[in-house]
């Protein structure tokens, strides 16, 4: 079996008769949309409101299945010509239906009763979650024609320089000498040998790494500039308090979640120091835990490392999917066997994982870049998890599966840690200690990382209010953030000021302090994981309900299916202590 994935149920070719003929009709539908606001927004009407819901139900579901061919095809492959040129024409699309779904919000947002005729339409019901979130965004909409020209311009603005990074990004190679050869590697490889059992290997890596920015780092810092300066200016316009509020109001997700969220990891963080401290014990560091060892495996022997080649890890994360459902693993074993992962590393390609969920198929991709370490095989399972998200939201219509940021790393991490907890369960001592070790490891970028991301987002935003920062004062803020919540865990003359340059989220104009989603999903999905601990069998349906519910409620409404209350400092607690459970295992064993 290949490792690359299949994309032919998309489309056969950008050639291809099917791919020509949505391309080509999409100027109809959005025709259909923009007249259809135009002639029946003047009266309160449900079969007006109903009537538009489906034509937007239906354009979307078209134009993200041409997205997705585009953008999986330049996924794997940023060079890809043809693959760039359709990713932009289809861009270029979406500004065209703003003012129809401008001109909707705002229809919504003048009828006196909504609720009344909600009841008394079947047909709204299904979609009063929708309704009633487009009338909240109503209040942040501009004038019609400007907020046509703003879709215009993030085209050649935001949109542009994200584009711009990922190539940058994707085609930069590394000058490096490994085994007394020098050589230039993608970078998504040299990031990767942060993972060598050779310790000489993990510094050369990170030497080699952060040299090779100096290439890059001016492009990028522009990219950064132009993105969160045009971010600010939308949200002032629009009358949000700061791009937070923005982003928590389009993540259905109340400030106070958020606050009580932080206030336990802050609480956690000496948990974390004290890890960090010891396994740079463990590796011969006295001054702290150098960043480049961040990610060093540990053992109690020298034994070598588990390895799998991908046929072993697809039969151990079936295994183990099994043992929380059978729909589960029968859900990675078809994204195995049909081919919806690309996990070969090449050239070209961009670093890191992702799944992309296909509503108009039904379907999910995976990307991946797999080595054949447990790491990969459970970011595979992380993946994975996205994908079975996707698969419980298949019986919604489109524009109910829309699941906000926070909710979407629920099921990969749930996922991720049924098999994580397999590994340990199973392994021997020697096996265990090193797995519990990159458990931990990885709670520790989920929390103190991402609350470093957090932190540094933060002030990015302030500064750029005032000027646009030179890449001195991008790498600053970036190693104030890493001192103030790994402190004395990392060795100070080690850290990584360019991290700002290699994580692609600063650069998601529509998706920003995309970092705080990452710990909720954690923590949440800790917090999920010990009820099904409690509650076995009965917990699996009862979480397939959650997942399928995501896309039409907030995250309050959608926790409270599962009796959590994310307001409750106390759940968030429950969830840490968890970890802080196997940082003391981990000191003692």
């Amino acid at each position: 079996m290949g490792f690359r994935w299949d994309l032919s149920n998309l489309y056969a070719s950008f050639e291809s008769e099917d791919f020509t003929k949505d391309f080509n009709s999409l100027d109809k539908d959005i025709d259909t949309l923009n007249n259809f606001a135009q002639n029946n927004f003047r009266e309160e009407s449900a079969v007006n409101i109903s009537g538009f819901i489906n034509l937007l139900n239906s354009f979307y579901s078209k134009f993200t299945r041409l997205y997705n061919f585009a953008e999986l095809t330049l996924s794997v492959d940023v060079n890809d010509k043809t693959a760039q040129r359709y990713d932009e024409l289809l861009f270029k699309k979406l500004p065209k239906i703003k003012k129809a779904e401008v001109m909707f919000k705002k229809y919504l947002g003048f009828i006196n009763d909504i609720d009344a005729l909600i009841e008394n339409n079947e047909g709204l019901k299904e979609f009063e979650f929708f309704i009633k979130d487009c009338i909240k965004e109503s209040s942040h909409i501009l004038s019609d024609d400007e907020e046509v020209i703003i879709a215009k311009l993030q085209t050649t603005g935001s949109n542009a320089f994200s584009t711009l990074q990922n190539q940058v990004t994707s085609n930069h190679l590394v000058d490096i000498n490994l085994d007394g050869e020098d050589k230039k590697l993608p970078l998504p490889y040299v990031r990767n040998l942060a993972y060598s059992d050779k310790a000489e290997v993990r510094k050369k890596a990170y030497e080699a790494e952060l040299n090779s920015y100096k290439n890059v780092e001016l492009a990028s810092a522009a990219c950064l500039n132009g993105i969160k300066g045009e971010v600010i200016t939308l949200c002032r316009e629009r009358g949000y308090e700061s791009p937070l509020q923005m982003t928590l109001e389009r993540s259905r997700m109340e400030r106070e979640t958020l606050d009580v969220m932080l206030q336990a990891m802050t609480e956690s963080l000496p948990y974390f120091r004290k890890y960090l401290r010891k396994k740079g014990e463990l590796l011969g560091h006295k001054d702290g835990l150098p960043f480049y060892d961040l990610f060093a495996p540990v053992k109690l022997n020298d034994k070598e490392e588990r390895t799998f080649t991908i046929e072993e890890a697809r039969a151990y994360i079936n295994k183990n999917f099994g043992t929380f459902s059978p729909k589960l693993s029968a859900f990675a074993n078809k994204a195995f066997e049909n081919k919806w992962i690309d996990g070969e590393i090449r050239e070209g390609k961009q670093g890191g994982a992702f799944c992309a969920s296909i509503h108009a198929l039904g379907e999910s991709r995976i990307m991946a870049n797999f080595n054949g370490t447990l790491n990969d095989v459970l970011t595979l399972s992380h993946e994975l998890g996205h994908g079975y998200h996707g698969e419980c939201l298949k019986g919604e219509s489109y524009l109910n599966s829309d699941y906000p940021m926070p909710i979407a790393e629920t099921a990969s991490i749930f996922c991720e840690t049924i098999v994580k907890n397999a590994a340990i369960k199973e392994g021997n001592r020697e096996e265990a200690f090193s797995i519990l070790e990159g458990s931990i490891s990885d709670a520790c970028q989920v929390i103190v990382d991402i609350m470093s991301r957090y932190y540094f987002e933060t002030a990015l935003f302030k500064i750029r209010e005032d000027h646009a920062l030179s890449v001195d004062e991008l790498k600053d803020e970036m190693v104030k953030a890493q001192l103030a919540t790994y402190g004395d865990g990392l060795d100070k003359n080690f850290l990584h000021p360019y991290m700002w340059i290699c994580k692609p989220h600063y650069y998601y104009s529509e998706a920003n302090f995309y970092n705080f989603p990452y710990a909720f999903g954690q923590l949440f999905a800790k917090g999920l994981y010990a009820i099904y601990l409690e509650k076995g069998q009965e917990f699996v349906e009862e979480y397939d309900k959650l997942l399928a519910v995501t896309g039409k409620n907030s995250v309050a409404d959608a926790a409270k299916i599962m009796d959590v209350d994310v307001n409750s400092i106390e759940f968030w607690r429950g969830s840490l202590k968890l970890i802080e459970n196997e940082i003391d295992e981990f000191v003692n064993m």
